[in-house]
């Protein structure tokens, strides 16, 4: 099963007791993957979806927040055989009805909402019924990737106003949800990890997320550890390009039978560095004799291919 697979999984199977935040989900779930249309003279709500867990769902939701029963049946796809949907169609004229008012479709006045699938804010005020929304909005139309791969998470609409009333939702949260269009729908996605870890929380999916932060740290180990050791190549290089360098250097004061001339520390330290080339400015500290310190070592080797460079010596490109 995918990440996606088992988020929905463990948010299918969430407690809801609160009536409002059981309306709030279910407003999500039809928002998302519902269809509401006339057929043969009789009004249906449909639900279709390849997540069976999605569908027991949206049915248990029915059960606890009308006591609206439907029937969950199975489609298969005509061009893909291995394909099944599954198909929750509600068609009883009260049932219908009933549901029509506690999602508020149908008013007190007996009028239907121009956008029947669009969530009514009524059922949004509270902190914990928007939680609920955005549960069953990833139910029904929702997907992230494999955190071990990348970071994305994302939801998908029908319609722009429900991609923007989802951000709104985000927003309530402090998420800084992004909407990009696909085709003939709309998205609203997160692509940083640490929203993500934040959504899933908000949703109530805390296995997905322990899963999701686990992730993240061996992530972020793997990463430092990269920076460490590219970082600490970086410094030995440097330190053996130095050294070779140096040694160049002296070896052409040698060779003039310049070096013979310079101060006894000059001389000190150019033998030093000849008989010890691996050695750090550190430990050539600590080989002269009185002991000097780092910024005096530096010092005379620099010094050393100062003179080296007046006498005409030539550096190569790559001791640069």
């Amino acid at each position: 099963m995918s990440f996606s697979g088992e988020v929905k999984k463990e948010l299918a199977a969430l407690e809801v007791h609160a009536g409002h935040c059981q309306l709030a989900e279910l407003a999500a779930v039809l928002s998302g993957s519902g269809q509401i249309y006339m057929h043969a003279g009789r009004m249906h709500v449909t639900l279709t979806t390849e997540n069976i867990h999605v569908a027991e769902r949206y049915a248990k939701l029915l059960q606890m927040a009308g006591n609206i029963t439907v029937e969950i049946t199975q489609a298969h796809s005509v061009r893909q055989k291995n394909k099944v949907s599954y198909v929750a169609d509600l068609s009883e004229e009260k049932a219908v009805a009933k549901l029509f008012l506690l999602l508020k479709i149908i008013g007190k006045d007996g009028h239907i909402r121009e956008n029947m699938t669009l969530a009514d804010g009524l059922l949004l005020q509270k902190n914990c019924c928007k939680r609920a929304f955005l549960r069953g909005a990833f139910l029904a139309a929702g997907s992230m990737s494999n955190p071990k791969k990348s970071y994305h998470f994302e939801m998908v609409c029908t319609e722009r106003q429900k991609a923007v009333q989802l951000q709104e939702l985000f927003g309530a949260f402090q998420l800084e949800a992004k909407l990009t269009a696909r085709k003939n729908h709309e998205i609203v996605y997160l692509k940083e990890g640490s929203q993500i870890v934040d959504a899933l929380n908000i949703m109530g999916a805390h296995v997905a997320l322990m899963d999701l932060e686990n992730v993240r740290i061996i992530k972020e180990m793997r990463n430092d550890i990269n920076r460490r050791v590219n970082c600490e190549a970086a410094n030995i290089n440097k330190t053996v390009n130095a050294a070779y360098r140096q040694q160049e250097a002296i070896r052409f004061l040698e060779k003039q039978k310049i070096l013979q001339g310079l101060p006894k520390q000059l001389q000190e330290i150019a033998a030093l560095r000849l008989e010890n080339p691996e050695a750090t400015i550190r430990e050539l500290s600590g080989l002269c004799c009185p002991p000097v310190g780092k910024s005096g070592v530096n010092h005379r080797l620099r010094r050393l291919e100062e003179i080296a460079e007046q006498m005409g010596y030539e550096k190569r490109n790559d001791q640069s």
